[in-house]
């Protein structure tokens, strides 16, 4: 986990919703990097409540919400963690998303290629490389 001041732009429903250098970027093995950005980055009214919740063994229990731009909701295509586990207390108050849910994420210019399967949000650019979880047959690695 680090502190990044890339600039990430989010484009969804047609609209620019996010424009910010203040990122907490997270690598896991075998996957590419998730930013996670500050719910202050968003417009107001671009984060709803969604339904469900899940829980990673590293960084704890994550709550979902639904991303609205423009004219498009993307449910469920953002997730947080309300009380992270001990050593990712920066992700207190920030929220990351899945790019396949967007019209487009761009890490420092570079539009960014969404990690393969459902389940997965890395965000893939040219400073990353795979193979990474997510394509048939990464489940078990």
């Amino acid at each position: 986990m680090e502190t990044t001041t890339d600039r990430i732009r989010i484009r969804l429903g047609g609209e620019l919703i996010v424009d910010t250098t203040d990122a907490v970027r997270v690598l896991e093995t075998s996957h590419p990097p998730v930013y996670y950005l500050p719910r202050s980055a968003f417009p107001e009214g671009a984060l709803l409540p969604a339904d469900g919740a899940s829980f990673c063994e590293f960084t704890g229990g994550a709550r979902y919400l639904t991303v609205r731009g423009g004219d498009a909701d993307a449910v469920r295509s953002a997730w947080f963690y309300p009380s992270p586990s001990p050593g990712y207390e920066q992700l207190v108050g920030r929220v990351a998303v899945y790019p396949s849910a967007m019209d487009e994420c761009e890490v420092a210019g570079e539009a960014v290629t969404a990690q393969a399967g459902d389940f997965y949000g890395g965000w893939i650019t040219s400073r990353v490389v795979g193979p990474f979880k997510g394509e048939p047959g990464t489940l078990g690695w």
